[in-house]
């Protein structure tokens, strides 16, 4: 937030010194120095927050301060491995969770940090503003007295008249698009600046920052985000009890989430089969068909069918469908012992590991005793001699269920549980007739019998489920037009020079012409003034100085040296 400071020059030609402030209010004072009293503190806290160290060391702060952020697992983001963190460090976790470590963008600290980041360019923005505004109103400095002082300058003796040589001298300048000072009667000397823009640029960086920061608050506060598991051919209706996770803004009131329908008609999941090394099985392709009615104004509209895909969304009533990941649901039928059905459906089983061998939990309140069926889904049957089956390729070359067996109390005391775990607490495991465990593997089409009469499980087929996260974040657009303002600003601030250029015409005394052709003697200083550094200061005045003497339909008689 440096700002583009003080280019006035004092009349004798020197650059004036810039103002000291004083690092306290001297409201009150005493003979051992200062004394502050509450406004004086009041002046000076401001003073300190609003100061450009401040502002950055508030940038650099929030940086640091997003880092835990990416550390450690966020409830907003991924819930389960928050759980898991807690389950592998069941001492260390509770300590994080009291400081915000799992909720960090959400967390007391963070907020009052980009809170006092936000007052500080509040605070160094409004009073540039007004000041900038007033340096573009106002006209250019008065040439110094003393341009031999300036930092980059140059004087000749020109055989023409003075009149022309100003005229040359403006005409120029107001070519390459100089603001110049209004003609003074009697006057030789020129004035011009160049360079606002710069200024305007910081400006702008620093409101696009600010709006940025506030555009991201808005879309924590009004915005809300749900994640849902939604199988193939499979319809879903939006609403707050619809979805599997459901995050929600301070200021987002459940009613205000849009109702509309959603069926997920295919999944398209390609890997990589023939690439060699860390490649191998790695997805090519992931994309979805799904078909969607709008309710628009209490009234559902026709139903259109569209592809979405990892970073091409679906757009619908004002929220942004994600498809985020996928899985497989294995289509299972239990029967009991007369052949009647007691489950029939698609069951979700979670990937595990990049070969997606998956783990989940199949349950039939239905029966009597109730079953659990726990295990997994290998998409390619492997069997390795020392963890047993396992998965050696993503897609379904060779799927197949394998599975555990309890039987029992699914819901012991009637509590909830989730529907990805087997509470066998009030369960007992199924065992063959010689006293082992039942372990069952089941290939798409195969009906196995289970031990004791207890009916046979069937797996029909294998589905895919796609993982979807619906999203309203009112920021986002907001936030991405300030980040193109902030580029653009930072593209002023490096780009543009802030640059006065004067010149000084004198009418010279002196030697006559040495050829004695009666030759007009007129003296002109060009000097440039820069903002900062600018190497191109010098080459700038010298082709200033080149083409007024060209315009001026004179020549050089003389190079002077001022320094």
């Amino acid at each position: 937030m440096a700002g583009d400071g003080d280019m006035s020059t004092d009349r004798g030609g020197t650059q004036a010194p810039e103002r000291i402030e004083p690092s306290y209010p001297k409201d009150r004072t005493t003979l051992g120095g200062p004394r502050l009293g509450a406004v004086g503190w009041a002046r000076w806290v401001w003073r300190q927050l609003t100061s450009m160290r401040t502002a950055l060391f508030l940038l650099l702060l929030l940086a640091l301060a997003a880092i835990p952020g990416s550390i450690f697992p966020q409830r907003g983001v991924d819930p389960v491995r928050v759980r898991r963190f807690f389950e592998d460090n069941p001492d260390l976790a509770p300590w994080l969770d009291r400081v915000g470590m799992f909720d960090v963008y959400a967390s007391p600290w963070f907020a009052s940090i980009y809170l006092l980041l936000m007052v500080s360019l509040v605070g160094c923005i409004v009073p540039r503003s007004r000041q900038h505004w007033e340096a573009m109103r106002a006209q250019p400095p008065r040439t110094p007295a003393r341009l031999g002082r300036l930092p980059v300058h140059r004087s000749v003796v020109l055989d023409a008249a003075p009149d022309d040589v100003v005229a040359a001298a403006r005409a120029e300048l107001r070519r390459r698009r100089y603001r110049l000072r209004a003609e003074e009667d009697g006057a030789r000397t020129v004035s011009g600046e160049k360079g606002y823009l710069k200024e305007s640029g910081n400006l702008v960086f620093h409101l696009a920052v600010l709006g940025v920061i506030v555009s991201v608050a808005a879309g924590h506060l009004f915005g809300w985000r749900g994640e849902i598991i939604v199988k193939e051919g499979e319809t879903v209706t939006t609403g707050p009890s619809a979805f599997d996770t459901l995050h929600l803004g301070p200021l987002v009131d459940p009613d205000d989430i849009p109702v509309y329908s959603l069926q997920l008609n295919d999944l398209d999941v390609q890997f990589e089969a023939e690439a060699q090394g860390a490649q191998f099985g790695q997805p090519r392709v992931f994309r979805g068909v799904a078909t969607v009615q709008e309710d628009v104004s209490g009234s559902p509209s026709a139903p259109r069918t569209e592809e979405f895909a990892v970073n091409d969304p679906l757009g619908i009533s004002g929220t942004s469908v994600f498809l985020l990941g996928n899985g497989y649901a294995p289509v299972v039928n239990v029967r009991d012992a007369d052949g009647q059905i007691l489950f029939s459906d698609a069951v979700t089983f979670l990937p595990q590991d990049n070969t997606y061998s998956s783990e989940g939990v199949i349950k039939v309140p239905g029966a009597d005793p109730a079953l659990g069926f726990v295990g997994g889904f290998l998409p390619t049957l492997t069997f390795d001699p020392e963890i047993g089956p396992t998965s050696s390729f993503p897609d379904l070359v060779d799927p197949a269920l394998v599975l555990a067996v309890f039987e029992g109390d699914l819901y012991p005391e009637g509590r909830a549980q989730s529907v990805f775990s087997l509470d066998t607490e009030s369960m007992d495991q199924v065992l063959q007739d010689d006293g082992t465990p039942v372990s069952l593997l089941i290939r798409p089409g195969d009906e196995l019998e289970l031990a004791g009469d207890r009916g046979s499980i069937e797996l029909e087929t294998v589905i895919r489920w796609g993982g979807l996260m619906v999203r309203h974040d009112p920021g986002r657009i907001p936030a991405l037009v300030f980040s193109g303002a902030a580029l653009l600003g930072l593209g002023l601030m490096l780009g543009v020079r802030r640059r006065r250029v004067f010149v000084r015409v004198t009418p010279a005394t002196g030697t006559p012409d040495p050829a004695g052709d009666g030759a007009r003697h007129t003296e002109m200083t060009v000097a440039g003034l820069p903002k900062g550094t600018d190497p191109g200061l010098d080459e700038l005045v010298e082709q200033v100085l080149e083409r007024i003497a060209t315009a001026s339909g004179g020549r050089v008689v003389t190079d002077k040296d001022d320094s």
